[in-house]
C-alpha cells in the first residue's frame, strides 16, 4: 500500500509537471526545425534538367536522361531514401529529354518518345529494377515529345498529344503484354505541354497547353469506348501548369504560361464538367512540380515566374487557398519531384539560371510528430 500523501505533496508534483511541460513546449520549435522545411541529400552524379522521375516497387527513384551541360542525357540513377544517396543504374540505349516514363504494374518502367540527337523519338524502353538493365520494346507510330503518358485502370498506358515536327492530336496505347502500340482515337485539338490526369472514374482528363496558340480547352478520354469527348473550358489558358487530382475527386490546375506568368488555380469537378476558379498562389510559376501530400494538402515548388524560383507553396482543399512554407535551398525549375513511402517529397536536378544545370536534390517534409512527457505512478 502506498503511504498517506498530504495535499502540499500533491501539489509540489502538480507544480513540477506544468514547469516541465512548458520547458517542453518552449523547445518545441528547435526540435520541429525540420517540420515544412527543406533539408539537403545527397547529389546525383550528373547534373539534369526534364529528366524523369519515377517512384519503383522497392521505395528506391529511378531518375532518367534529361539534358545536361553535355547535351542530352541516356544517363540514368537511382535514389535510395535509406542511405540519401544516389547510385547510377543502366544507361538507356537512347539519349532523351522531354520523353514520359510510367510505372507497369509489373514494375518495369516504360520510357517513351522525348528529343534526342537532333530528332523527334518514337522508340520506347523498359527498365527492369530486378536487372538495372534497359530492353528496347515497340515503337509508337509517332514520333513526339512535350507529350502525356497515363497508366489506365486495365494496365495499358495512353499517350496523347505532344510535338513531332508539328504538333499531334493522336493518341495511342501501349500493351505491356504484348510491348506493342495501337492507335486510338484522336483528340478534337493537337496539343503538347498539356497535362494529362486519371480521374476516379477510369477517365483520363486533359486539359490546356500549347497548339499555335496556349489553350484553355480540356477532353475527356474514355478508355471503354477508345474516344474523347469536350468538357468544360479552363477560364485560363495555360501550357506547363501542373495538375492534380485531389482526395475528393476534383482535379486542381495550377499556375503555368500564357502569354505571361500565371499564379491562378481552378477546379474541375467531374461530376459537372465544370471548372471553378480557386485560390491564386503566391507567385505566378510555370514548369514547377506539384505533389499530393499525405495530408491531403498540393505542395508546389519552384518553377519560372520572370525569375528562377525556390520558393514553395501548400494548397489546402478544405479552405481553398495557399499559404507559403519552407523554401529550397536552390531556385530550380524543370525538376522532378517524387513522393517517397515515408512521406517526404524527393526534389532533384532542374535548371538554376546563374547555377546552370543541377544535380542538387532536396526533401521536403511536411509531417509534424509531437510526443508530450508523461508520467506514471
Amino acid at each position: 500500500m502506498y503511504a498517506q500523501r498530504s495535499p502540499k505533496f500533491f501539489y509540489l508534483i502538480l507544480t513540477l509537471m506544468i514547469v516541465v511541460t512548458s520547458a517542453f513546449i518552449t523547445a518545441v520549435p528547435a526540435q520541429a526545425a525540420g517540420i515544412g522545411t527543406w533539408s539537403i541529400t545527397g547529389s546525383m552524379a550528373t547534373a539534369r534538367e526534364y529528366h524523369s522521375a519515377t517512384l519503383l516497387r522497392n521505395g528506391k527513384v529511378l531518375v532518367a536522361g534529361g539534358r545536361g551541360s553535355s547535351g542530352n542525357l541516356s544517363s540514368a540513377e537511382l535514389y535510395d531514401p535509406t542511405s540519401g544517396s544516389w547510385s547510377s543504374t543502366g544507361s538507356m540505349a537512347t539519349a532523351r529529354y522531354y520523353h514520359s516514363a510510367t510505372l507497369l504494374p509489373n514494375g518495369k518502367v516504360l520510357v517513351a518518345g522525348g528529343y534526342g540527337g537532333g530528332s523527334y523519338l518514337s522508340s520506347a524502353e523498359l527498365y527492369d529494377p530486378a536487372s538495372g538493365s534497359w530492353n528496347s520494346t515497340g515503337s509508337m507510330n509517332s514520333a513526339r515529345t512535350g507529350h502525356s503518358a497515363t497508366l489506365l485502370p486495365d494496365g495499358k498506358v495512353l499517350v496523347a498529344g505532344g510535338f513531332g515536327g508539328s504538333g499531334l492530336a493522336s493518341a495511342e496505347l501501349y500493351d505491356p503484354a504484348s510491348g506493342t502500340w495501337s492507335s486510338t482515337g484522336s483528340m478534337a485539338t493537337a496539343r503538347r505541354l498539356h497535362s494529362a490526369t486519371l480521374l476516379p472514374d477510369g477517365k483520363v482528363l486533359v486539359a490546356g497547353g500549347l497548339r499555335t496558340n496556349y489553350l484553355s480547352s480540356a477532353e475527356l478520354y474514355d478508355p471503354a469506348v477508345g474516344t474523347w469527348s469536350s468538357t468544360g473550358s479552363m477560364a485560363t489558358a495555360r501550357s506547363e501548369h501542373s495538375a492534380t487530382l485531389l482526395p475528393d475527386g476534383k482535379v486542381l490546375v495550377a499556375g503555368g504560361y500564357g502569354g505571361s506568368g500565371q499564379a491562378s488555380a481552378e477546379l474541375f469537378d467531374p461530376a459537372s464538367g465544370t471548372w471553378s476558379s480557386t485560390g491564386s498562389m503566391a507567385t505566378a510559376r510555370e514548369n514547377h512540380s506539384a505533389t499530393l501530400l499525405p495530408d491531403g494538402k498540393v505542395l508546389v515548388a519552384g518553377g519560372y515566374g520572370g525569375s528562377y524560383l525556390s520558393s514553395a507553396e501548400l494548397y489546402d482543399p478544405a479552405v481553398g487557398t495557399w499559404s507559403s512554407t519552407g523554401s529550397m535551398a536552390t531556385a530550380r525549375y524543370a525538376h522532378s519531384a517524387t513522393l517517397l513511402p515515408d512521406g517526404k517529397v524527393l526534389v532533384a536536378g532542374g535548371y538554376g539560371g546563374s547555377s546552370g544545370y543541377l544535380s542538387s536534390a532536396e526533401l521536403y517534409n511536411a509531417r509534424m510528430q509531437l510526443f508530450l512527457p508523461f508520467i506514471t505512478r
